[in-house]
């Protein structure tokens, strides 16, 4: 983030971030890593038996947790909440999946477009940059099938089974993985539109970005400039977050009209 301008990362929340572990029994219901004001890391424990520590490292591969970690460290939620404590926090009475998981998921697809996978601190070429590309190709078909299953399962048209064998057989989970997402998902913790938020929420900002930051036409705003602002603005709506950006007059019947690519 700092070798290319991408955005400003406060000494604080680079410098200070804590880390806890996962829980065997939590990670049955959260397989990979977490995050949020911590990272929670999701690898096996002296509790476990021997297959399920295999699991556990099987669905956390290096290759897995380095697209997982800057989704929750930095620039993902770790600095959004850092953010969110400091800018405008009546605003997190607002608070939507599609700005805080959207804005994560956003960060996988803008690194994927600049490279990522191939590149790591002091080497320009990874020597493990295909294993990393598959890495982070897996999250996003992840990202995908989250919107099938979980829009499907709450309008009835798919069970807690199929749910799984979409995971397994159509994104490449292991079946304990799978089975923990699905868990996750329908526990009653997240509504429904949850899931969806994650790549959905990532499109509506890439889009936003185009509008500000890439169209010629556009204002030209910087990366940097453009990323700040989507943190000090705290958590709303992403078209409502467009309209601040653009200086659109509100009006109090105001609907969603906003479409966007995909």
């Amino acid at each position: 983030m700092e070798r290319h301008d991408l955005i400003t990362v406060p000494t604080v929340a680079r410098d200070f971030w804590k880390t806890t572990m996962m829980t065997p029994d939590r990670q049955k219901v959260n397989p990979f890593f977490l995050g949020g004001e911590r990272i929670i890391v999701s690898y096996p424990t002296n509790t476990m038996s021997h297959p399920d520590k295999l699991m556990s490292m099987r669905g956390n591969s290096p290759a897995f947790s380095r697209s997982t970690v800057f989704h929750e460290l930095i620039p993902g939620h770790h600095l959004q909440f850092h953010h969110m404590a400091r800018h405008r926090p009546y605003r997190n009475l607002f608070s939507t999946p599609f700005w805080i998981e959207g804005w994560a998921v956003y960060w996988e697809l803008l690194l994927w477009q600049r490279g990522f996978p191939s590149q790591t601190t002091g080497q320009k070429w990874a020597t493990n940059a295909a294993s990393n590309a598959i890495g982070m190709l897996f999250w996003r078909m992840h990202r995908c099938a989250r919107i099938v299953f979980s829009l499907k399962f709450h309008l009835r048209q798919m069970t807690p089974r199929e749910c799984i064998e979409l995971l397994v057989t159509r994104v490449g989970h292991e079946r304990a993985t799978a089975e923990g997402e699905v868990r996750r998902s329908f526990a009653g913790d997240y509504p429904p539109l949850y899931q969806a938020g994650y790549l959905l929420g990532a499109f509506q900002l890439r889009e936003l970005r185009r509008e500000l930051v890439v169209d010629p036409q556009g204002p030209r705003w910087g990366e940097k400039r453009f990323h700040d602002a989507v943190l000090r603005e705290n958590n709303m709506p992403i078209e409502l977050l467009r309209a601040l950006f653009r200086e659109e007059k509100l009006s109090v019947g105001r609907r969603a009209l906003w479409k966007f690519r995909v």
